[in-house]
């Protein structure tokens, strides 16, 4: 007569849209769970800021606990998983004290792996149990797994994608619809696509703190959060599209990491999210609305294309339950791919010397000679001309000009918008939007 085997019993920390996802995902699937995991999965006590918040499922067969502090040391849990997000606060404490118990935790919060994973990965690996995060990136796209198993032969050359869904809906939005940043972020926001607050997605900050995991996973380096170069999307406007759509590329908020190597090993860790033009050809210019998408590049597999959604109740729901289905099956492994002591600080890589090709859009007054003026700035940084558009604008912003440039030196378009600092003409700051190639 076989004996069942004990339950993995979980508390659940945080019970917004994802934390209540995870436990309608539980019930709906708790044969097939059960069955992937080897053992029934049970949900022991959950915990959260409001405890009378309808969040439309039915949460009284759950132990509710006021103080999550407390659940850390509690021996009737076998998992933590924190929901409630924020580098610092409640959620690192929480994880800190899980994880120097030896608790296997399990988060969604890419902010905290971000500016602290390292830290967390020693910890853990001190006190034996379990890092997981596979939620933290890309929501229900399994890249985190991808990367850290699926690849883990494979030296990565360069890993990149579309890391916000946020930003892919509200440039894919105007790609379609003509309309201007603004109108669409509102009607993002109207809809729930974007929150109250956007600052952290519009401004490239959510898909910086991606990049940074997805950069240590991909190199074997530390996690290197400060030194990513982050240009979000709020400066984008419908001409730049229109005029990137005519030139056969569409924009998107790409976040790439590359390592520098000589003699076999990485010298200088290249990391930035950036508005680019993506060739129309190329799979990335076909992840529309939320959808999110990654790129790695290894040196036997070739090319690895993830796509799906990147946020959202089900998707995360999803990773952080295939997270919880591993440490039922005591399937830890290091947190980053391999163990924490051989992660090796990166210098940053001198960005200026990497060679490209830019879009530059000026809005400039509408008078005699400031074309000669912005392309005198351009030979004297040495900065090779490859098309000019010039387009009156709709209303009285002035005269768009849009460069492409030349196969260079990143340098050179930094001593261009030095040379233009102050000149008279302009009318705004220039935009520059690198081009992948």
């Amino acid at each position: 007569m076989s004996i069942e085997p004990a339950p993995l019993r979980l508390a659940i920390v945080g019970l917004g849209t994802v934390g209540a996802g995870v436990i309608r995902l539980l019930d709906v699937n708790r044969t097939l769970v059960t069955r992937r995991a080897g053992r029934p999965i049970e949900v022991v006590a959950i915990s959260a800021r409001d405890r009378n918040k309808d969040r439309g499922i039915d949460l009284s067969p759950y132990e509710w606990v006021d103080d999550m502090a407390t659940l850390a040391a509690r021996k009737d849990i076998d998992v933590i998983v924190e929901l409630i997000g924020g580098a610092d606060g409640p959620a690192l404490t929480l994880a800190r004290q899980c994880l120097d118990l030896g608790k296997p935790f399990v988060t969604a919060n890419k902010a905290m792996i971000a500016h602290h994973g390292l830290d967390l990965a020693h910890r853990v690996e001190r006190s034996g149990g379990a890092l997981k995060y596979e939620a933290a990136v890309a929501g229900g796209v399994p890249v985190i797994k991808g990367l850290r198993e699926g690849a883990a032969a494979n030296r990565i050359m360069r890993v990149y994608g579309i890391l916000n869904g946020t930003c892919n809906f509200i440039l894919s939005t105007m790609e379609r619809q003509g309309s201007a940043f603004a109108d669409v972020l509102e009607d993002a926001q109207a809809r729930g696509f974007a929150e109250a607050d956007p600052t952290f997605d519009i401004d490239g900050i959510d898909a910086a703190h991606k990049l940074a995991i997805l950069a240590s996973l991909a190199f074997g380096s530390e996690i290197d959060f400060p030194n990513v170069a982050i240009t979000g999307i709020r400066h984008v406007m419908a001409e730049d599209i229109r005029e990137a759509a005519a030139l056969g590329y569409k924009i998107r908020l790409v976040g790439m990491a590359e390592c520098a190597e000589q003699d076999d090993e990485h010298v200088g860790l290249f990391q930035r999210v950036h508005p680019m033009l993506v060739p129309v050809d190329h799979p990335l210019a076909h992840v529309d609305g939320a959808l999110n998408a990654v790129v790695a590049e290894g040196n036997f597999v070739g090319r690895l294309f993830f796509e799906g959604q990147g946020a959202g109740e089900g998707p995360t729901a999803s990773a952080v339950v295939a997270d919880v289905i591993d440490v039922a099956r005591d399937e830890y492994g290091p947190a980053f791919a391999m163990p924490a002591q051989w992660l090796q600080p990166q210098v940053k890589a001198d960005a200026g010397a990497r060679i490209g090709r830019a879009y530059l859009r000026f809005m400039v007054k509408d008078r005699p000679g400031v074309l000669a003026e912005i392309t005198a700035a351009m030979r004297d940084a040495n900065v090779s001309i490859e098309s000019v558009i010039q387009r009156g604008a709709s209303d009285d912003r002035g005269v768009l000009v849009a460069v492409v440039t030349h196969a260079g030196a990143l340098s050179c378009i930094d001593d261009l918008l030095r040379r233009l600092r102050g000149l008279d003409s302009l009318l705004g700051d220039p935009m520059v939007m690198h081009i992948l190639d």
